[in-house]
């Protein structure tokens, strides 16, 4: 399809992780872009998810340094959190980033359509009356905060987008959810000073993790005397002028200065004309088929409004992933299960490939060996004061089918793991590799030595 102002080679609607991944793929093999958003570039991971929130838990890391620095010997003292200094260092940091983004589409060519596009055929969206038609149509909506009904936000009672912006540390604060979200506000806030209270409707925090990355977290997180409420529902939640106050089934009652709504994140799929087109729905999620086709003529979706891990380099990876399909490349599909999973709190949590439980699902329950190396034989962790482990799970005779972490910084270790699990080594093979000395990385080198039957210091 040749060019023309409203005419392009892939019209993507939603310019956050995997729509402008797409665009810039999709423009650097030649094809003509046009890219709608209706904010701004870079969606929620850039404006309102991943980058503010990790700037937030760095300042948070820096306050626990500050009050914890006579324990390695260093007088200092934590006089308190200056939130107007955290959101400017948050937002300068936020602004970096945007403005590179907009410079990388510029210089890319793609054309930037500012506005609200709905879709009037799959392969056309229409943005101010204006109709912009793709020989193929990426939608990537993103998602948003899920709410619970009955629950009003307001005041008191804040999702994600409006914590990020409260003016002062909260002196108490009720999260409910424990899955990412919530623990690494809650995580925060108890390094920021705040009395913090989790309660989840499921038996563990972090429920997708593994069971034991979860029990260590909780363990960590009652250390730092953070209260958990796990296995617990909610009956009904009120505010007024001095509290919000959650009323639990067990007809306990919490008051905090905040409730943080942390349920999880729904697709924003609405009102952009997919059902109109053909395009099928479950649960809000788009559906579609290992290609991202939605079925529907040249009609493709991706990123947070496809089921599947809401993490922003997924939909980055399936952006690129697009861009190179719909240019005959012959990309190789992702696997969902091979893509790396961070949570950001303190301790963090960080894993690839199977659990525990999906793995003896998958291969019985005599098909599997697991491998658990605490940290506590870790040099560098000990010298960073932080517990955890190293749990490897293998195909019985077979390659590592999971790498599951728990401990600070350990977010920074899974790249190994993903190489280990997406190129399907074996523990002898992991084993002959060199870790460098001290490191955290040591940890990983040294679980597979134990998994391989030849454990330095770690029990067999």
């Amino acid at each position: 399809m040749a060019e023309s102002n409203t005419e392009f080679d892939l019209v993507v609607l939603g310019g956050g992780s995997a729509g402008y991944a797409a665009a810039l793929r999709a423009a650097q093999l030649g094809s003509s872009v046009a890219l709608i958003e209706a904010r701004e570039l870079g969606g929620t991971c850039l404006h309102r998810g991943c980058i503010p929130t990790k700037a937030l838990l760095h300042a948070a890391e820096v306050a626990d340094s500050a009050r914890d620095a006579a324990t390695v010997g260093v007088r200092a003292t934590l006089d308190g959190v200056d939130m107007a200094a955290v959101h400017a260092y948050k937002d300068k940091t936020v602004d970096g980033l945007y403005r590179g983004l907009e410079g990388l589409v510029a210089s890319r060519k793609v054309t930037l359509v500012e506005g609200w596009g709905t879709l009037t055929a799959p392969d056309t969206v229409e943005v101010d009356g204006v109709a912009y038609r793709g020989r193929a149509v990426l939608a990537a909506p993103g998602a948003r905060s899920r709410t619970i009904p009955g629950v009003e936000i307001r005041d008191r009672v804040v999702t994600s987008d409006e914590a990020l912006r409260l003016e002062e540390v909260p002196s108490s604060v009720v999260v409910l959810g424990g899955g990412v979200i919530g623990v690494e506000f809650a995580s925060a806030w108890r390094s920021f000073g705040a009395s913090v209270t989790i309660v989840e409707a499921l038996d563990h925090l972090v429920p997708t993790e593994d069971v034991s990355s979860s029990k260590a977290l909780e363990r960590a997180f009652r250390r730092r005397g953070i209260d958990l409420r796990l296995g617990t529902r909610v009956a009904g939640v009120t505010q007024d002028d001095t509290a919000a106050h959650v009323t639990l089934e067990d007809g306990t009652t919490l008051d905090a200065d905040v409730l943080l709504v942390a349920v999880g994140r729904a697709p924003a799929t609405a009102d952009l004309g997919l059902t109109e087109v053909g395009a099928r729905l479950d649960d809000g999620f788009v559906v579609v088929d290992d290609t991202l086709s939605t079925g529907v003529g040249p009609l493709y979706a991706a990123g947070d409004a496809v089921r599947g891990p809401q993490l922003a380099h997924r939909g980055f990876a399936q952006g690129i992933f697009l861009a190179e399909h719909l240019a005959g490349l012959a990309p190789t599909p992702l696997d969902d299960a091979g893509i790396p999973r961070v949570t950001y709190s303190e301790p963090e949590v960080a894993s690839v490939g199977l659990t525990e439980a999906q793995a003896r699902a998958r291969y019985g329950a005599e098909g599997v060996d697991t491998m658990e190396y605490n940290l506590a034989g870790n040099g560098r962790s000990k010298i960073l004061g932080t517990q955890g482990h190293v749990k490897l799970i293998r195909a019985k005779d077979g390659p590592v089918v999971g790498v599951h972490l728990v401990g600070s910084r350990v977010g920074e270790q899974i790249g190994e793991g993903q190489l280990i699990v997406n190129w399907e080594a074996h523990p002898d093979e992991v084993a002959a590799l060199v870790h460098a000395h001290p490191t955290q990385n040591e940890a990983m080198g040294e679980a597979h030595l134990a998994l391989a039957g030849k454990p330095l210091h770690a029990h067999n």
